[in-house]
């Protein structure tokens, strides 16, 4: 018996479901961090990485309905996934990253900002953006798990605000 003729549905949905599972688990071998801040690269990255599943996905079925299942399969998925992500600490922790310190005290982490990929210009850039001027009046700053950056400032009465970077997708947000 082929299962695939007998209960073509059924095989697309098993297929979306190894198709998404496939891009988590690269996803977090490959650098989620990518998924912050989206260039050029990666926007062709994406497109060309949904065009090589596609087939994967509905195998030879090209009908509305084909489409409409996998389409489905990946959103039921997605929501269910969010939910045990919501209720698992470990499956949470392994998916997304924590914050990350940037700058504490006025001392510049260097080696968090070249692991993260974010450059001394796009931090300079964020303080500014939060009125501080010097890294040295800077009590905290993070790199936030959503791709933003937290920066808390001043002496005499501490002052929070957040930087929103630049063309920004993360996992958490897609299907919400």
């Amino acid at each position: 018996m082929n299962f695939s003729t007998t209960y073509p549905f059924i095989d697309i949905v098993v297929r979306s479901l190894a198709v998404y599972f496939f891009m988590i688990i690269a996803l977090r071998i490959f650098g989620k961090k990518e998924l912050s801040q989206l260039n050029i690269a990666d926007i062709i990255l994406v497109l060309l990485i949904s065009n090589a599943v596609q087939n994967a996905m509905v195998g030879s079925d090209t009908s509305l309905a084909g489409g409409l299942m996998a389409a489905g399969s990946l959103f039921l998925i997605n929501m269910i996934f969010k939910r045990v992500m919501a209720k698992s600490t470990w499956i949470k922790n392994w998916v997304q990253d924590k914050p990350e310190i940037l700058i504490h005290n006025g001392k510049v982490e260097y080696k968090t900002l070249a692991q993260l990929g974010i450059s001394s210009e796009e931090l300079d850039e964020a303080m500014r953006e939060h009125g501080v001027e010097h890294h040295k009046d800077v009590k905290l700053a993070m790199f936030e798990i959503d791709g933003n950056i937290s920066i808390i400032s001043g002496n005499e009465s501490l002052r929070q605000t957040r930087h929103k970077r630049k063309i920004h997708k993360t996992l958490g947000n897609i299907g919400s």
